[in-house]
């Protein structure tokens, strides 16, 4: 049997728009089941959604909404948060959901949450970086979206904890150039202490020497 692809097309339509469809060019004839219409409903009034599933000339019936929707009523879902470390700089990556979406990122060091800091991200384009960490700390973060024109907020994302990578390559330096030390001075130490005693020996007990006149043969 072979693999089917179901495109699905969707529309809209106005509450007061006589019955009058308008399509989304954007999510018309695509293979996911997924699509960002955030653009296109862009106004706090009443919509009807529809959509169908298309295989060739075969198309299946309209699947409607049971009831309207309004934009100012929608429950917004939280970003996708990746939290970094790179060394001592705390950095996240965010779900770029579109223009319309801001982004609040709490921050604190773990088990310190009455020092938490805020980040208001406006425009995802790249990594943020959020603070520089103390050494060998544990810093958590999380997020939520905010859409400004409706004034709702999501819920927070879950929390992500990362540690400082340079604390720990500082310790293992440490620790490192600390064995090499106590290696050096063990090798080193036999051959002080018999350059010692050799020297404190002809300094103070030196070793007469007789000419050739006075030795007895």
């Amino acid at each position: 049997m072979l693999p089917v692809c179901f495109p699905f097309p969707r529309e809209y339509e106005r509450e007061y728009a006589n019955k009058s469809w308008i399509p989304i060019c954007e999510c018309s004839l695509i293979t996911v089941t997924v699509c960002n219409i955030t653009e296109d409903i862009s106004a706090t009034v009443a919509y009807n959604l529809r959509v169908r599933a298309e295989n060739g000339a075969r198309r299946s019936e309209w699947g409607t909404l049971k009831g309207f929707f309004i934009r100012n009523t929608t429950s917004l879902t939280p970003p996708l948060v990746k939290v970094i470390a790179d060394g001592y700089h705390l950095l996240v990556e965010l779900e770029d959901m579109g223009p319309a979406f801001q982004f609040c990122v709490l921050y604190w060091e773990k088990n310190q949450e009455s020092k938490t800091q805020q980040k208001m991200v406006k425009e995802v384009s790249s990594t943020v970086h959020l603070a520089t960490m103390e050494t060998a700390a544990e810093y958590c973060v999380k997020a939520q979206t905010y859409v400004e024109t409706i004034n709702r907020s999501s819920s927070f994302s879950q929390t992500q904890c990362v540690r400082a990578q340079g604390g720990r390559s500082m310790w293992l330096v440490t620790v490192l150039m600390s064995s090499v030390s106590f290696a050096v001075t063990a090798l080193a130490l036999p051959f002080l202490v018999w350059k010692a005693r050799k020297t404190f020996q002809y300094s103070c007990c030196p070793i007469a020497v007789l000419p050739d006149t006075l030795v007895t043969f």
